[in-house]
């Protein structure tokens, strides 16, 4: 990829951001719907979430599910490997996932013991993309289906 590439989305045609980290950087609006298969039950997170100028992400809204209405927040760490491709870590530096926007979009497992995380994301535009996360293991089985929109200056 050259400098001047641009990432391309199926949908939205160009995206006017030369590399994974500039598109992130900055406030997002996020709505999450979260669907539990094992229990039966759906919620939804709403929040804000902010990409720092070092990468640092930090989540934070409400969360209403089941029974359950009250705040959530969470962060993550990404590391810039160039170009298209960043590293996700969790808040205390262990290994995630990688995250590769070559072509606008990423899939990508995580396994942690008896469980698999699975996601795969999409850019959908130039201020917004998607998220879909299925979780399942001996005691789990739930999807988070999230859209990110850039939040005004």
């Amino acid at each position: 990829m050259t400098a001047d590439s641009h990432y391309r989305g199926p949908d939205a045609g160009t995206v006017a951001h030369r590399t994974a980290a500039d598109f992130l950087r900055g406030g997002w609006r996020v709505h999450r719907r979260v669907v539990d298969h094992r229990r039966g039950i759906e919620g939804a997170f709403v929040g804000r979430a902010r990409f720092a100028d070092d990468l640092t992400y930090e989540e934070d809204g409400e969360l209403s599910f089941g029974g359950h209405r009250g705040p959530a927040a969470r962060s993550l760490r990404y590391v810039d490997r160039g170009g298209h491709v960043l590293d996700v870590r969790f808040a205390d530096g262990r290994d995630f996932y990688r995250l590769d926007l070559s072509d606008g979009g990423w899939s990508a497992e995580h396994p942690c013991r008896a469980d698999s995380y699975v996601v795969a994301g999409r850019i959908t535009g130039p201020d917004s993309f998607t998220e879909h996360w299925h979780a399942t293991g001996p005691d789990k089985d739930y999807e988070l289906h999230t859209t990110y929109e850039r939040e005004s200056d």
